[in-house]
Formats: C-alpha cells, structure tokens, sequence
C-alpha cells in the first residue's frame, strides 16, 4: 500500500493562478511514490491548518502547503502539536516566501518546487512554540509587527517585498522604543527597544543577512533586540545590515542565540507579536523552540553549510545508512530511510 499525499493550497495565492498547478502538482506527488489527494482552503477561518490537522490525525505521511507563509504557517500549526507528524513539503506563493527561500524552493514556478520533492532531501527543522500557537520562521515585537500590518495586502501582491521596504521608509520617523524586559538563556534584557526578533532561519523579509550566522535544526532561535527608537540610528542599522550583516556587531543592538524568550512589556501597553507575517496575540508571551520539529523537504545540497547544522546532516545520514541495512525504522518517522517512499 502506498504512503498518502495531502495537498493543501490556497487558491486565491499567486494572484489566484495556483489553482491551474494542481493537477501537476499531484502529477508530481504520484511519481514520487504517494497516493495523492488535494484540498483547497475556504474562507472559514484555519481552512488549512483544520485540514493539516485532519491528515495528520488519518495517517498521511506528507502533507504539502501551497500558498504564501500564511498558509504554510497554518499547515504547520495543524501539524505540530500532535505526537505523530508526517513529513512536510512547501510550494510557495505569495510576497516573500522566507521560508522557501531559505531552503531554496523554486519561490516563481509552483511544479518546479513539487519536484524538490522527487529528489528525496529532508531536514528535521526547528519549529517555534508561542504560548499555543507555532511558526516556523520569525516571531517580533516592535518595528516589524507594525509595518507587516500597515501593508495593505493587495499592495503587497502587486509589489512584493519591495512594499515593505517603502512602508518601512514611511514609518522609520514615527519608530518609538517601548520599555521591554526579555529574559533569554544567557540574560535578561531590561530597558528601552524598538524591536526584538526571533529567526530560525537567515531569511527574514526577503533579506539574508539579518540573522547571518542562523543554523538551521539547531534547536536555537537566533535573536536580535533593536535597543534604539533613534531615526538616524535605524538609518545607521539598515545600512550596516545591507552591508554583509554587520549590524550584528552594533552597539544598539542585542544579537544572540536561545532556546527560549519571554517576552513582556513593561508600561502595561500592549505590544502586538507577529508570527510568520501574521498577528498571533499580545505580549506577555513565551517562546520556546521545538529542536527537529517537522522534517521538511528541500534543496539540502544548495543551502550554504554555514546555515545547516552539520551534526545533524551526519546524523541523518548516518540513521539512514543504518536503516538501509537493517530494514528498521529507527527514527521513527514511519519510513525506512528517505528514499523509500519514492
């Protein structure tokens, strides 16, 4: 019997073209081994992350989100907190798919990034945990949480990323610190920031030098505090990013890596936490990060080295060497080794 396949898209993605890919799509899906279904999100609230939930509980061993990181981090959040999780891939469309990015998943051509598939590439990626909800990628407070949801959406799709970048132009003078105390593994943070972001990958807002050093399935966030509000300063900050990531090294800013962040406003203000791109609830928050959370396909041999945790690339070929030759399944992911179910 073969393994399942549950294609979970979003048809109004992509400038509504998403729809016309799925037949390929599952096309795909078939030649790499699956019995393959699809799904399309409705306007009922968590349509994707209901149905995620829904396949995880009846046994699919891949679920594949379709659709912009919205989507995607509903697929992830119907997935993650259940015990058994299947594998998962991604095919993106939308703004600034940093999730695909990161993992090199063709972002322009939705057939081209199912057949990331046929080549049989996973990591176990960390999956953070926000009180009750889950991302994959970014969780802020601050400067980002603002601008993500001052763009319009239909602006967005015309102009991409790129109507971040004039959004944030418009905003920088009106940027304010906010008194924040942020406790972390190696300290606690009490005073004045504009911002604090939490990454588990380097692409944050279609930039790559923002989190440098970011090592994929490490079990660690890497976490920027932004201390200054100042217009020249941020000025300063952005130009020094631009500049291979050496914003790092400020003074103004607070670079590290945990496992874990509470995060609090001091004043009794509120202060709105962005997950992945979207509004999930209001400090006071914790954030934990789930090491290997879900195993996710993608471009293994194109992601840099520096950003993949190579203890865990040994280990997981080491696990799948040992599988092959004993016909167990020793990680537990109900498969023997990664090429089996093609």
């Amino acid at each position: 019997m073969r393994p399942r396949a549950r294609l979970i898209y979003n048809p109004t993605s992509g400038n509504e073209g998403m729809r016309r890919y799925v037949a390929d799509i599952l096309d795909v899906l078939e030649q790499a081994g699956y019995e393959a279904s699809a799904f399309q999100t409705t306007a009922e609230p968590f349509s994707a992350k209901k149905e995620a939930s829904r396949a995880t509980e009846a046994g699919f061993a891949l679920i594949v989100g379709a659709g912009g990181d919205g989507t995607i981090n509903e697929v992830v959040n119907g997935i993650a907190p259940h015990k058994h999780r299947p594998k998962m891939a991604l095919i993106p469309a939308g703004t600034t798919n940093d999730y695909a990015r990161a993992l090199r998943i063709p972002r322009d051509d939705p057939v081209a990034a199912a057949k990331v598939i046929l080549k049989g590439q996973t990591l176990r990626m960390d999956i953070g945990q926000a009180n009750s909800h889950y991302f994959m990628n970014i969780a802020a407070g601050g400067l980002l949480t603002e601008l993500t949801y001052q763009v319009p959406s239909e602006f967005k799709s015309i102009f991409g990323y790129f109507a971040y970048v004039v959004k944030a132009a418009e905003m920088l003078p009106a940027i304010q610190s906010v008194p924040m105390h942020l406790e972390y593994d190696d300290g606690v943070y009490d005073g004045p920031a504009s911002m604090f972001l939490l990454a588990m990958t380097n692409s944050v807002g279609g930039f790559e030098q923002i989190v440098p050093d970011s090592s994929m399935g490490d079990g660690k966030f890497s976490l920027i505090v932004v201390k200054t509000g100042n217009f020249g300063d941020m000025l300063v900050l952005i130009a020094k990013v631009l500049n291979g990531g050496r914003h790092v090294d400020d003074s103004n800013i607070i670079y590290t890596k945990t496992s874990k962040l509470v995060a609090t406003r001091k004043d009794g203000g509120e202060m709105k936490i962005n997950l992945d791109g979207d509004y999930g609830g209001s400090a006071p928050m914790t954030f934990v990060n789930l090491k290997q959370h879900i195993e996710m396909f993608a471009n293994v041999d194109e992601i840099p080295k520096k950003n993949l945790d190579i203890d865990l690339v040994r280990q997981q070929g080491y696990l799948e060497e040992v599988e092959n030759i004993s016909h167990q399944d020793l990680n537990g992911d109900g498969q023997i080794a990664s090429g089996d179910d093609k």
